[in-house]
């Protein structure tokens, strides 16, 4: 590092109110929900402040305190029309950072702050989850919605129950209806630990517990260019922090946040919504479900990266009419959103700064088959009462990978095993490839149904499978 690299510090004091208490210190929230505040406060006069608190204790990393709540963003990919474009910017928002494993004095402090209105969190998909265990005397207790009761409970003791105070909470954690689920843990706190009636009351009449939907691709610090994108910027920063150019951000609450998030103008992919379910359903269906049906197509035609596979003329050219034919018009929302949410998928898959190993991904095809392609092909079928082919042609593809040939196949024991003695029995020609196909098809336990009752599915994918073995993935594709 050259020594005309400084540490990166505040010139200014800190002056925001705090208005969002953030749990959650990662890459994620930092490269998400932060540099959205910071764009609010810039472009709305939000004059939101963050406070930070570490959900769990114990990790030894150093707090953002170090660098005065500061840490910098670099925005990375193509953009609405395709060019690369990569922006840094210092988040200034976040004004301090609490542990409350030895800091649970400052912790439960937070909860008396009157300008206090949003709570958010990402603390993964096990962090809403509840721990009897964890009592009201604990210091702090272990687990997220434990604490998050505690305190709320706090402000409801310091405000006397008064209604003006109550909090929104916005859960950004992985799970299905995470609103309704953290306020249904937070409560059971209270059951667990006999609180006041009226704070039970207090919580269910002011305070609103949001779905919410997230997505951008955080992948931290990017290690390899630190140095030279620090001397760039005249410092150094430990909490470097790299993210995809798209993001959105669907909650599902009343039309009144956005006025108090100050939505209006702000120019921001953020949605406020009363269902939260088809854009879920949009995300799983598209993004995922393209992951999903492109990846043994490309490994099977010899690419090895999702940017590569996309800037394929032949495999990116397969993806995108399988998205615009078969996938969008079984999804339940205006067909120009889905469209354009698509071309969007396709950019961010064509991210030059983001290489993702489609071996990665093919990690436990299975159970992500039947979870984002299944239902597609089924819903096709009864709107249009004929197969999706394409994604036939993606389930024959996924089954010739589970050959084991091409990579490293990383599943379940008992799908592995499946598939070695079922493609044994075809090379030694004890069963077909309608018979394999069948048998597949049957597994009740992969497909939750027996997927044979489909007119014609086996015998499409058998077909397929066929194409497959004699021309190649390419000639497949072709035919």
């Amino acid at each position: 590092m050259q020594a005309s690299v400084s540490v990166l510090q505040r010139s200014a004091p800190f002056d925001l109110p705090i208005k969002f208490l953030q749990f959650g210190q990662g890459n994620f929230m930092r490269g998400f929900f932060d540099w959205q505040v910071d764009l609010l406060n810039e472009r709305t006069g939000l004059n939101g402040g963050v406070v930070v608190v570490r959900p769990r204790g114990g990790s030894g990393s150093p707090l953002l305190d170090v660098q005065d709540g500061l840490f910098t963003t670099i925005v990375r990919g193509l953009d609405e029309d395709g060019q690369a474009v990569s922006t840094c910017r210092t988040i200034r928002c976040v004004q301090r950072e609490i542990d409350p494993s030895t800091m649970y004095g400052d912790y439960l402090a937070l909860a008396s702050l009157p300008e206090l209105r949003f709570i958010v969190s990402n603390t993964t998909e096990a962090g809403i989850a509840v721990n009897d265990s964890d009592a009201f005397e604990d210091s702090p207790p272990s687990s997220f919605p434990a604490k998050l009761a505690r305190l709320l409970f706090e402000r409801y003791t310091h405000f006397e129950g008064d209604r003006n105070k109550g909090l929104v909470l916005l859960p950004c954690e992985l799970i299905e209806r995470n609103g309704p689920a953290l306020k249904a843990a937070v409560l059971h706190f209270a059951r667990l630990w006999q609180l006041d009636a009226g704070f039970a009351d207090w919580l269910d009449g002011t305070c609103v517990f949001c779905s919410t939907l997230v997505d951008r691709i955080v992948t931290g610090y990017p290690e390899g260019e630190a140095q030279a994108i620090e001397e760039v910027l005249g410092y150094r920063d430990q909490f470097l922090v790299a993210a995809e150019h798209y993001y959105l951000f669907v909650i599902e609450g009343p039309q009144w946040l956005a006025d108090e998030l100050k939505l209006a103008g702000a120019g921001l992919n953020i949605q406020l919504v009363d269902d939260i379910t088809p854009y879920k359903k949009r995300k799983v269906g598209i993004l995922n479900g393209g992951h999903t049906a492109l990846v043994p197509v490309a490994l099977l035609a010899g690419l090895d990266t999702v940017g590569a596979a996309v800037s394929d003329e032949q495999v990116g050219g397969w993806l995108a009419d399988t998205l615009a034919q078969e996938i969008i018009p079984a999804l339940p929302l205006p067909q120009d959103e889905l469209q354009q949410f698509a071309r969007d998928v396709l950019l961010r898959f064509r991210n030059p700064y983001i290489q993702h190993r489609l071996s990665a991904i093919a990690l436990n095809s299975w159970s992500k088959f039947a979870a984002r392609i299944a239902p597609q092909m089924l819903r096709y079928v009864d709107l249009h009462g004929r197969l999706p082919q394409r994604l036939v042609l993606a389930l024959a593809a996924t089954m010739r990978l589970y050959r084991g040939d091409v990579i490293v196949l990383s599943d379940d024991a008992a799908s592995l095993a499946w598939f070695g003695q079922g493609w044994f029995d075809v090379d030694s020609d004890r069963q077909t490839l309608l018979q394999l196909a069948q048998g597949w098809l049957a597994n009740d336990k992969v497909w939750g149904r027996d997927m044979n009752v489909v007119i014609g599915l086996a015998q499409a994918v058998a077909a397929a499978l066929q194409r497959i073995e004699q021309q190649g993935m390419r000639g497949a594709l072709q035919a």
